[in-house]
């Protein structure tokens, strides 16, 4: 709970301790119900409204806000101030990030070393996220993507125990979280030797994301970057099998401003960290996506996932 003048953190008795060395706020409270006691100091530290960061609450705690400071605060939305905030990395931020990038882009190489037909998705993710934390990672930055064969075909194919085909695309995404701060990354790899259909579904996915790179500099559109990478895939007829965003704001949380979309008109500016992400997925047979961390730059942006992202043939 963060006043004018003043900061306060609302726990209980079990992260007493953790929360005293961890925390840097004014005062750390942990007696009785946390979100209750925050309710009363906010009512005697803020002036004013109280702002709430609606969509990371449950119906049952923002009931309970509305309850407790019925006539003492008036409540607002206060998502959009946080999340814009959040948006521009400073050089410390970016530092950890390039950090959390470059520990998960050395994971690829662990499991190129496991892909082969047969093994189970899961073998392979469980090795990626074993040598993740070997190498200090505090966790995975979301459930670790390994989906192989048809199954390369689904944007979020989180790894199942399925045995990876003979042939046909092994979709792999992951990240890692180190020093608080999230990584990303996308490659797709083919088992047993592509037909040209294969290699130019590839190819069109990796000319589409050269595209959106290009797009990227500060004052640009999020919607123009992601309509560089989608005008791309409808010259090669494969834009209807284009179904997510080009990309999306990486720090703190794997997920945050801007979002690279259709009718999103956010403009980048220096300092944002954002993941380019074209991808093609077609049901049944399967499916490309590349992803790449970058910093947005004043004339254009710099890469930081150091990973090939020429067709590896395994």
């Amino acid at each position: 709970m963060v006043a004018a003048d003043r900061s306060a953190f609302f726990t209980d008795g079990r992260y007493l301790e953790q929360a005293k060395k961890q925390v840097t706020a004014d005062q750390v409270h942990a007696e009785g119900n946390p979100l209750r006691k925050a309710i009363a100091w906010a009512s005697r530290a803020v002036r004013g409204a109280l702002g709430c960061e609606e969509s990371h609450l449950t119906v049952k705690e923002w009931r309970l806000i509305k309850s407790d400071a019925k006539n003492r605060l008036r409540l607002r939305d206060a998502s959009e101030l946080v999340e814009k905030l959040r948006m521009i990395k400073d050089g410390g931020e970016i530092d950890k990030i390039r950090a959390a990038v470059e520990l998960g882009s050395g994971l690829f190489q662990v499991a190129l070393e496991h892909i082969r037909p047969g093994v189970r998705e899961t073998d392979i993710a469980a090795e990626i996220e074993y040598q993740a934390r070997k190498a200090g990672a505090e966790g995975m930055s979301f459930e670790t993507i390994v989906a192989g064969g048809a199954r390369s075909a689904l944007p979020h194919g989180v790894a199942t125990p399925q045995r990876l085909p003979s042939t046909g695309f092994v979709v792999l995404d992951f990240g890692v979280i180190l020093s608080g701060y999230c990584s990303d990354m996308t490659r797709t790899v083919h088992l047993g030797k592509p037909d040209q259909r294969a290699r130019r579904l590839y190819q069109a996915v990796l000319r589409a994301q050269r595209a959106a790179l290009k797009a990227v500099k500060a004052g640009a559109r999020a919607d123009k970057v992601d309509g560089a990478a989608r005008g791309l895939l409808h010259k090669a007829g494969l834009d209807q099998f284009f179904t997510h965003s080009t990309g999306h704001g990486v720090g703190l949380e794997i997920h945050e401003r801007p979002r690279l979309a259709q009718k999103c008109s956010d403009k980048l500016k220096p300092g944002m960290v954002i993941t380019i992400e074209p991808g093609v997925y077609i049901p049944g047979a399967g499916g490309v996506r590349i992803e790449d961390m970058v910093v947005v730059t004043p004339a254009g942006c710099e890469v930081l996932t150091p990973t090939p992202k020429e067709l590896i043939v395994v």
